[in-house]
């Protein structure tokens, strides 16, 4: 009995751990994950760049160009010990540079709004490597996680949503709906179909990334905070409010230190919710969690003047929403849209409260008939007897 026993519960512990890897091979190679969620890192990411380059573009030269006291001569010596590469620094040509500036917005916008996407993916990711390491000591943090986005970012499939891609496909597959699908080979058929399995699995590795990246993020900004003495007593954001070099608004940011109890829970929270980040993101937690992080990096942006840091971090946040959140938006924009229009009074009626609309059809009593709608307070009621039809369609006027 106790060996048939064990026998049966090893079964039942095989059939568990097949039934485990078979849902954990179907999540990797079922369907592409978080294809929202990708094209709002692509938007989000794209925008913000963009904004980027254009707020310096009266200060490009002397950032990237050849007016910066980083040369390229300079860049160069440090390219060679690094392995890095920039194409800001492959001549001095103050023309050349303007083209590469051009260039980059271009990009950058195209990027955004996901035109051939998989092209200006890579093309992205070689402009935000290229200024990034033509200055690499103009940093804040935030361009340091936008570039390793940007290489993310080439191995997703993040111009399936909300992109122009998108639209073109869509109406590519609306004009060819009813044709016939064209015939081929049982080879090609089989290679089409292990491509279309090798970039779904290559997608999912590459959001799998980035969610793990944003998680050491946070935890190892927490777990380093635990070990500071001011983050403990409370008073690190005091010492953040009164540096010089992160005080744009310095009356805000008086006003923010005169309250030290919310200052001290503040921090508190602060190094609470980036511990905590890692562990609440397989529960509904996860939403109040974000909500104050939101909170959080809009208070850099403001109190520090760090608005790249926040942008870049509010971003990366967004790939912990599932795909339903994002597809639910169009909806509940079309609703407050319907409700809109059906709150506006109808042209042709008299808009005044009491209104009865008339009885008869366009044949008098003998078309269709209109269902009627007291208003309240009328001991009115319409006679059993008289029929009623279906609802006659609204008179626009």
């Amino acid at each position: 009995m106790e060996n048939e026993a064990q026998r049966t519960a090893s079964v039942d512990v095989g059939r568990l751990l097949a039934r485990r890897i078979t849902a954990g091979w179907y999540l990797l190679t079922g369907r592409p994950v978080s294809l929202y969620a990708a094209s709002v890192l692509r938007i989000g990411y794209g925008l913000l760049y963009l904004v980027f380059l254009l707020r310096e573009f009266p200060h490009r030269a002397e950032i990237w160009g050849p007016g910066s006291p980083w040369t390229p001569a300079l860049a160069h010596q440090l390219f060679e010990q690094t392995g890095w590469l920039s194409v800001l620094a492959l001549s001095d040509s103050r023309a050349y540079f303007e083209l590469c500036y051009a260039l980059a917005l271009v990009t950058s916008a195209l990027f955004m709004l996901g035109w051939r996407t998989r092209v200006l993916s890579v093309l992205f990711a070689v402009v935000v490597t290229s200024f990034h390491g033509r200055a690499i000591f103009m940093t804040d943090g935030g361009d340091n996680l936008l570039l390793l986005m940007s290489l993310y970012l080439v191995l997703t499939a993040c111009g399936r949503r909300w992109s122009l891609d998108a639209r073109r496909h869509r109406r590519n597959a609306a004009r060819t709906g009813d044709a016939p699908e064209p015939k081929g080979s049982r080879l090609s058929h089989r290679l089409r179909d292990d491509r279309t399995m090798l970039v779904t699995v290559v997608h999912n590795c590459a959001m799998f990334v980035i969610a793990a990246q944003v998680c050491f993020l946070y935890g190892s900004a927490g777990l380093y905070k635990v070990q500071g003495t001011s983050w403990g007593g409370g008073t690190a954001l005091h010492y953040v409010l009164n540096l010089e070099l992160f005080r744009p608004w310095p009356a805000l940011s008086h006003f923010v230190d005169e309250h030290t109890l919310v200052v001290a829970v503040a921090g508190y929270m602060t190094v609470l919710l980036q511990v905590a980040f890692p562990f609440v993101l397989f529960g509904r937690l996860k939403y109040p969690v974000l909500v104050l992080l939101l909170g959080m990096h809009l208070g850099i942006a403001v109190l520090m003047g760090l608005p790249l840091f926040s942008g870049a971090m509010i971003v990366a946040d967004a790939v912990f929403l599932p795909d339903r959140f994002y597809a639910f938006l169009p909806r509940l924009r079309r609703r407050a849209a319907h409700g809109r229009e059906s709150a506006r009074p109808t042209h042709g009626r008299a808009a005044v409260p009491g209104a009865v609309p008339a009885q008869g059809g366009p044949g008098g009593a003998c078309g269709p008939q209109r269902r009627v709608t007291l208003p309240a307070g009328r001991k009115d009621a319409v006679p059993a007897a008289e029929p009623v039809s279906r609802q006659a369609p609204p008179d626009h006027g």
